[in-house]
């Protein structure tokens, strides 16, 4: 009796293209179309795990965690220097959803730097902040600017400890001249001194001291001017 072979089912090519195009595990560098490129872990067709990803519009570089596609955990983000063309870092720190959140230094193309807390992106929480004039500010941040209790500090040694709003001094505060050896204690509003009381300390080691020092208030005895005053009462009525 003769054989029959019938020839084995086998399911279309496509099936098998597609479980090849599903992204799962370590995979080398894929491509998008417009030409970004990403090595590292995959999850589920998205970058999930340890990855770098470049992008080719402009160059700037991540490498570090992931999680559904988007930046998540610690990783640093860095752009090349459109002279020298070599990388410099921008960020490096922890990420949440594809933005700087929690501790993190970021370094400004000027030379200025920030370390400290970050919220969806902008400073926010407890930061440092190197200008590029030299000074400083410590202290709280909200929305990107100084906002709270915080201290600014000088190139000349002079500093400022008080309350902030919206990057400018704002609320009861202190300035120290140390240049001159006088403290101003008062009341600021969008970084103009209000009302304070400004005295001498430490001026016989200032190194620029004013020309004449500031008097001290003598304050009179309560009782012996009220003694005065009944005299004054007395002898008007004699």
């Amino acid at each position: 009796m003769p054989i029959v072979k019938y020839p084995r089912a086998r399911e279309p090519l496509y099936y098998e293209w597609d479980r090849r195009a599903q992204k799962c595990g370590l995979r080398h560098t894929v491509y998008a179309v417009n030409g970004d490129q990403y090595t590292g872990e995959w999850l589920d067709n998205l970058k999930h795990g340890k990855g770098t990803q470049i992008w080719k519009s402009t160059g700037a570089i991540y490498s570090g965690d992931w999680k559904f596609g988007k930046q998540d955990g610690y990783g640093s983000y860095s752009v090349p220097d459109p002279v020298t063309k070599e990388y410099k870092r921008v960020y490096t720190g922890w990420w949440k959803n594809g933005q700087k959140t929690g501790q993190g230094v970021s370094f400004y193309p000027n030379g200025e730097r920030y370390e400290g807390e970050w919220s969806d992106g902008v400073r926010g929480g407890w930061g440092r902040m190197y200008y590029l004039d030299g000074s400083s500010y410590e202290g709280q941040w909200e929305a990107d600017q100084p906002n709270g209790q915080g201290m600014l500090r000088l190139p000349n040694g002079n500093r400022y400890e008080g309350g902030w709003k919206d990057g400018k001094k704002h609320g009861p505060g202190r300035y120290f001249y140390v240049d001159k050896g006088q403290l101003l204690e008062g009341t600021w509003a969008e970084d103009i001194a209000k009302c304070g009381v400004l005295v001498d300390f430490g001026r016989d080691k200032a190194p620029a001291p004013t020309q004449y020092p500031i008097p001290k208030i003598e304050l009179a005895d309560p009782a012996g001017v009220l003694a005065e005053a009944q005299a004054l009462l007395d002898d008007s009525g004699n």
